[in-house]
C-alpha cells in the first residue's frame, strides 16, 4: 500500500472507528490528567503535580498514532488556594504527520463554603500548536503528485481553549472548548488536517461503598458537530487508598441529525481495560489497554497507554479533602 493512501485510510479509520478525526488528543486515562482536556482543572490537586503519559494506538500497525504528554500544575498560594497555574505540552504522531503544541493554563478558583471543600473553577488556556508532515515518508506512486513535496512541510498556528469546572470531594462536572481558534485564512489545497472546534463535558462521583473500597463511574461526552458524538463511560473501583482497577466503553452515537455526517457510517466500539497503583499518597503509575477492531483491512488492533503522575507535598498549607479525580 502506499504511504499516501496508508496515512489517509488511518485518518479516516480514526474518524470513523473513534467517532471523530485526530483532532484534539485521546487519552484512555483521561480521568488522571485533567488538564489535558480542561484548562480549568489546573490547580485542582492544589500541590504541585507533574503528569506524564504515553499511549501507542493500534500496536503493530505501521505509522499508528503516538501520543505523549506532559503537564505541570498547582496553585500559586497554599493559603487562599485561589489561583491555579499549568503546563500542558503534548506530542501526537500519525504516519508521516507531527503535531506538537504548548499551553499556559489559568484557573480562577472561587470557594463556595465555609470548609472549602468545594469549588466552582473558570479556565483558559493560551498556546500554539506546530503542525509537521515529512512528504519524504510518502510512496505515492505517482512522482508528479503535486499535494506532496519531498521536503518538510509546517504551520504553526495560535490556539485557545476555555473551560468551567466544579468540584466537591464526592463529585465533579466540567466543560471546555478545545481548538477555539478558527483558521482566519485556510488553504483550499493544504494537506495539514483541518482543525475544528471540539467540545468536552466530563462528570463523576465517589461512592463509598466500605471503608476500604470505593467505586467512582465517570463519563466523557466529546463532541465536535461534525461527526457522531463520541461517548465514554468508565466505572473504577479503589481499593484500600493504593489500587485502582476498572474498565471503560467508548461508543459513538448521532445526537440529532447532522447533514454532513455519512448515513452509511459502521459503529466501532472499545472497551480498555486500567489498572492503577498509588506507591506512595503523592505518587501513582497507571496502564490501560484497549481491545478494538479497527477499520483497516486484516487488522485486530490493541492500544497500550501508560501514566506517571507526583504531586510535591508543600511545607504549609493542607488538602482537607482527599483528590480522587
Amino acid at each position: 500500500m502506499g504511504g499516501l493512501k496508508k496515512y489517509i485510510l488511518l485518518i479516516l479509520a480514526l474518524g470513523l472507528s473513534k467517532s471523530y478525526a485526530q483532532q484534539t488528543i485521546q487519552l484512555s486515562q483521561y480521568i488522571f490528567n485533567g488538564l489535558a482536556v480542561n484548562p480549568a482543572y489546573a490547580g485542582y490537586k492544589e500541590d504541585w503535580t507533574i503528569n506524564l503519559s504515553s499511549r501507542l494506538q493500534w500496536a503493530g500497525v505501521d505509522g499508528a498514532p503516538k501520543t505523549s504528554t506532559l503537564s505541570v500544575d498547582g496553585v500559586t498560594n497554599p493559603d487562599n488556594k485561589t489561583i491555579g497555574l499549568g503546563l500542558l505540552v503534548t506530542n501526537d504522531r500519525l504516519g508521516p504527520e507531527n503535531n506538537s503544541s504548548i499551553y499556559a493554563n489559568y484557573a480562577f478558583r472561587i470557594r463556595l463554603n465555609a470548609d472549602d471543600s468545594q469549588r466552582l473553577c473558570l479556565g483558559v488556556g493560551i498556546g500554539a500548536i506546530l503542525y509537521n508532515i515529512d512528504g519524504s515518508l510518502f510512496s505515492t506512486g505517482n512522482v508528479t503528485d503535486p499535494s506532496i513535496t519531498a521536503g518538510v512541510q509546517n504551520k504553526l498556528a495560535p490556539d485557545f481553549r476555555v473551560g468551567i469546572y466544579y468540584y466537591s470531594p464526592l463529585f465533579y462536572i466540567g466543560a471546555s472548548g478545545l481548538n477555539m481558534v478558527p483558521d482566519a485564512y485556510p488553504d483550499p489545497v493544504s494537506i495539514f488536517v483541518k482543525q475544528v472546534r471540539t467540545y468536552y463535558l466530563t462528570t463523576g462521583f465517589i461512592v463509598p461503598i466500605s471503608p476500604e473500597l470505593n467505586w467512582k463511574p465517570s463519563v466523557l461526552i466529546k463532541e465536535d458537530f461534525k461527526g457522531p458524538t463520541n461517548i465514554n463511560a468508565a466505572t473504577y473501583f479503589l481499593i484500600s487508598d493504593l489500587v485502582w482497577v476498572g474498565a471503560s466503553y467508548s461508543t459513538s452515537v448521532q445526537l440529532w441529525k447532522k447533514n454532513n455526517l455519512q448515513t452509511d457510517l459502521s459503529r466501532t466500539d472499545d472497551i480498555t481495560g486500567v489498572a492503577a497503583i498509588n506507591i506512595t499518597p503523592q505518587c501513582r503509575f497507571g496502564y490501560s489497554y484497549d481491545f478494538g477492531t479497527s477499520k483497516l483491512p486484516g487488522y485486530q488492533t490493541a492500544s497500550h497507554e501508560i501514566s506517571f503522575t507526583y504531586s510535591f507535598r508543600r511545607a504549609k498549607g493542607r488538602i482537607l479533602s482527599p483528590r480522587y479525580f
